[in-house]
């Protein structure tokens, strides 16, 4: 069922030219414009080159279904926790509206899609979030996904992989949101004190709470080019400081000089790097 969600999906939530196509004859989501260099594609060719723009290597956004078409073998990937739904338990005006708009349009439960899969033949769990479900923003069934798959792994003893593209915190849960920061720390942690592997992949945005607290505890750190990666925004970091920050400021490449990640990797060198990663550390990789 969950493999037939992200094929109807990948038909229905392509990237488009923010402009009313249809009053010049295109057909919506025929096109891509590149946010970066505004170079405009059809849309199906940039799917054959994973959303990365051809003219400056941009790495536009993916939704959770893509990257798993993107990182296992075929058929492989079965999803965990699919029934959990998301209340209101601030009565938050409009809240549960918006997380059912939200549903309807990415085919998602929420903001993260977990499940085990294999890798080249090895498997791992893994929890993709997908910032076209509210940001990306973590509140308490996000933080609860992502820990009971990080539970499964270590129950299982396969490694956890963890995508983030997040806002941070979601605020309409308030309090609720800020402990799953804590929760799924902790279950990382006890992950590791088995001996297991946690790779974390940083895509653009990972912000705030997210970036505060398990983006940043993986045995490997990685990123996709460009991504920004940062807790407190930069105007936030500008007018307390009382200085100008560079302008690579918050970026991977900028994190990967000052020793904060391990690996910018090009999105279609991703799964060949994954799967190295899992051949070095794990002793029952292929």
């Amino acid at each position: 069922m969950i493999r037939d969600i992200f094929k109807r999906n990948r038909k229905q939530k392509e990237a488009k030219i923010p402009t009313d196509q249809a009053k010049n004859g295109v057909p919506e989501g025929l096109m891509t414009k590149c946010p970066e260099c505004k170079h405009i594609l059809l849309t199906k060719d940039l799917m054959q080159v994973l959303k990365v723009c051809p003219s400056c290597g941009y790495h536009m956004k993916m939704t959770a279904a893509e990257r798993v078409d993107m990182l296992f073998d075929e058929d492989t990937f079965i999803s965990l926790d699919d029934h959990l739904q998301t209340e209101n338990p601030l009565a938050f005006p409009n809240y549960t509206e918006k997380i059912a708009q939200d549903a309807k349009k990415t085919g998602l439960n929420e903001a993260v899609l977990t499940g085990i899969g294999e890798i080249d033949g090895q498997r791992v769990a893994v929890a993709i979030m997908d910032a076209h479900f509210r940001m990306g923003s973590m509140g308490s069934v996000v933080g609860e996904k992502i820990t009971r798959a990080v539970e499964k792994a270590t129950e299982e003893g396969i490694p956890m992989f963890i995508f983030t593209a997040s806002g941070g915190a979601r605020m309409q849960e308030g309090v609720l949101s800020l402990m799953q920061m804590a929760k799924t720390s902790v279950a990382l942690n006890r992950h590791a004190e088995k001996g297991l592997l946690f790779v974390s992949i940083m895509t653009y945005p990972t912000t705030g709470g997210v970036s505060a607290s398990f983006a940043s505890v993986g045995d490997i750190n990685l990123a996709e080019p460009k991504a920004l990666i940062g807790f407190a925004g930069r105007r936030v970091i500008e007018q307390t400081v009382r200085e100008k920050l560079p302008e690579d400021f918050q970026t991977a490449e900028f994190l990967l000089d000052h020793g904060q990640l391990d690996a910018v990797v090009h999105r279609e060198e991703m799964k060949e790097t994954l799967s190295k990663i899992l051949r070095l550390h794990v002793k029952e990789a292929k």
